[in-house]
């Protein structure tokens, strides 16, 4: 299979998105560079042996936070015109992070219990680093998630100035202070908890398969087994997509992978320039909400619930499922609607030849959740994981972490470890954290403020007042909410901040907590292609050399199942079956036949919303079809008996009128 050469203009726009997601960080050559990747080979090492061995909390997460701001401010500059310079200021904020952290961790337990009542020197500290983890996110995500978090320090401080229903009692900066880096609720609460456990594991772990090559052998495969047709091109860039983006579980990386490789063939085929991008965004956007590895914010799913994570993996399956259904029923769809040459493309290897020769990659994919249903927590799956993701790839000479002829001598020891695929993966897994990370220790400072000041159930008390108590109302005004949000910050932020201050609304109108906490994590991820943020259509459109703001509205066509089947599983008791009742404990009583049935409904909904917004079904819809169409899609979607039955006539009606159409265009068929 050739991979397509993208021009250097496009190619420079891509990694603008990329960094725009990840960060624009220095590029330096020589000594300092080689610094910098021992310190992020280090930190990888210290969170591994931490999976490994104990490492008391409090411990593991300020040397986190240390760590990660010590390399944001080496690696990140403080504005465009000092990139790949480092200044004297970037040193001594470097410097400041881990003086802070050993200032905390020398304290011991008194510096903990005298939160409520801090010295001057605590008050000192502690706006340092408040001040560091402020910087570090403008850094790495820009200015509006500072803006967002400064704000919410202001209302600790001053929010008992404002009207009820707003106000609260007051907090001094010594309290506030003291609450957000004295204690475990703050900076250190469950944000970065997730971020010095699992989140770097994972992204260590995806590093790991991406220098094995399992990145370059899933696209193959699934070229391999799909791409044979012409047909087969939109389904490849599914599969494809699915498979890279457990290990990415980011939208913009995964899109700009297959987009590279799938963009000529798409042309070719005779795919619109803007429904490609759609297609390859659309694509992008399951990578976050697919098994084994849903995006960082799942991760705080089960923190939040004190869940296992394959609790949320198991509630991800059947919304993963429909997901990638609709894309496959509009790839369908495509086909006929753009009445697509017949192509073949010969791929160099079939499936099962790769498969013979690179089995192991699905086997290190999959090892993270065979590991948990054997009983291990997710932080030794994922430990585990990386640890056969390292020793398989030792089976064939091109895909060795560490070079064969490293082991024959054939290298010199120290060189040629540096220079292996193992440091490499090592270094990539710290490295491609910091965003994240920073944005965590971030958001920390948002959930203290929400925990100390009660704006969580002040908050959810006033939607459902402006709601008058009615769920539906409740459950759209919190989707906005969720995507309002999510239009300013990422992914992780959005669903941390609404976490705490949204989803209190829909659990006291009697939704499950793992619910409501399911449908913000679907919203939050909903806004990765939502303007003005819309990173993975904007990607996907340059590659494919279409207008980024009409490619954002064919992804938001092709990924409607998403936008509907939250909904589903929060209007109605019936509707959690999609979320397979929320844990094993509570499948083993669920009812079979139900959950079949809300199935059976969301999918021929989800075929309903494909047709209807294509405006293609057998044959092209007219007006009146298109919108009984959209009107029995969503019908299915809301669990109810009345609303099956509008929706199954509805799409009945729309089968025989395309069906006639059919047979008059093609009587020979008849």
């Amino acid at each position: 299979m050739n991979q397509n050469v993208i021009d250097n203009e496009t190619q420079e726009k891509l990694d603008a998105f990329i960094k725009q997601e990840e960060g624009d960080s220095n590029d330096y050559k020589g000594l300092l560079a080689k610094f910098i990747t021992l310190v992020a080979v280090g930190m990888s090492l210290f969170h591994l042996y931490a999976a490994y061995s104990i490492v008391p909390t409090q411990q593991l997460r300020v040397i986190h936070v240390a760590l990660v701001l010590f390399l944001v401010f080496l690696s990140f500059p403080i504005a465009a015109r000092f990139k790949n310079r480092l200044m004297i200021w970037d040193v001594l904020f470097a410097l400041g992070s881990v003086a802070i952290a050993y200032y905390i961790l020398g304290g011991g337990d008194d510096f903990m219990d005298r939160n409520t009542a801090p010295n001057s020197t605590d008050v000192i500290i502690g706006i340092g680093l408040i001040l560091l983890i402020l910087e570090s996110v403008r850094r790495t995500n820009g200015m509006v998630l500072v803006t967002v978090t400064v704000l919410f320090l202001l209302y600790a401080l001053f929010g008992n100035y404002l009207p009820a229903p707003w106000t609260h009692k007051g907090y001094g900066l010594d309290r506030l202070v003291g609450y957000m880096y004295m204690t475990l609720e703050g900076i250190y609460g469950t944000a970065v908890d997730v971020s010095a456990t699992l989140i770097i594991l994972f992204t260590i772990f995806g590093a790991f398969l991406q220098f094995t090559g399992a990145g370059k052998f899933f696209i193959d495969f699934s070229f391999a087994a799909m791409g044979g047709k012409s047909s087969g091109v939109g389904r490849t860039i599914v599969m494809s997509s699915f498979l890279l983006g457990g290990p990415s579980g980011s939208g913009v990386a995964t899109t700009v992978t297959v987009g590279s490789v799938a963009a000529p063939m798409l042309d070719k085929v005779g795919y619109e320039k803007n429904a490609a991008g759609g297609l390859l965004a659309a694509g992008g956007l399951g990578a976050i909400i697919s098994p084994p590895v849903l995006g960082a914010a799942a991760f705080l799913i089960a923190d939040f619930l004190k869940i296992s994570y394959l609790d949320v993996l198991l509630m991800a399956t059947i919304p993963t499922i429909l997901f990638y259904l609709g894309l496959f029923v509009m790839v369908e769809i495509d086909v006929r609607k753009y009445g697509m040459k017949s192509i073949q493309f010969s791929s160099a290897e079939t499936a099962w030849q790769l498969t013979k020769k690179y089995w192991f990659h699905f086997f290190s994919l999959i090892s993270i959740v065979v590991f948990m249903l054997m009983g291990f927590s997710p932080v030794m799956s994922v430990f585990w994981a990386t640890v056969v993701s390292a020793l398989s790839s030792m089976l064939r000479e091109d895909t060795a972490i560490i070079p064969w002829a490293w082991f024959k001598g054939k290298e010199p020891i120290f060189k040629g470890l540096y220079n292996s695929n193992l440091t490499k993966a090592l270094a990539s897994g710290s490295t491609g954290v910091l965003a994240i990370a920073a944005t965590c220790a971030g958001a920390g400072l948002i959930v203290g403020t929400v925990t100390l000041t009660g704006l969580g159930l002040k908050f959810s008390s006033i939607v459902i007042q402006y709601a008058g108590g009615s769920l539906l109302l409740t459950t759209i005004f919190t989707a906005l909410v969720v995507w309002v949000v999510g239009l300013a910050v990422p992914v992780t932020a959005s669903y941390i901040i609404c976490a705490v201050i949204a989803a209190p609304a829909l659990i006291n109108l009697g939704v499950p907590a793992f619910a409501a906490h399911m449908f913000i994590f679907y919203y939050a991820v909903l806004s990765e292609v939502s303007p003005p943020t819309a990173l993975s259509p904007f990607a996907a459109a340059a590659i494919c050399k279409g207008n980024p703001y009409k490619t954002t509205l064919q992804t938001w066509k092709y990924v409607a199942p998403a936008i509907l089947v939250p909904f589903m599983f929060v209007l109605d008791k019936s509707g959690v079956s999609l979320l397979l009742m929320g844990s094993t404990t509570a499948l083993e009583q669920a009812d079979w036949m139900q959950i079949a049935w809300v199935s059976f409904t969301a999918v021929v909904g989800i075929i309903c919303l494909a047709g209807g917004l294509q405006g293609w079904f057998i044959e092209k819809t007219k007006i009146f079809e298109r919108v009984i169409m959209v009107i029995s899609g969503v019908a299915l979607a809301y669990p109810s008996t009345e609303a099956d039955l509008i929706g199954f006539i509805g799409f009945g009606l729309v089968l025989v009128t395309q069906t006639i159409t059919h047979f008059k265009l093609n009587p020979r068929s008849s």
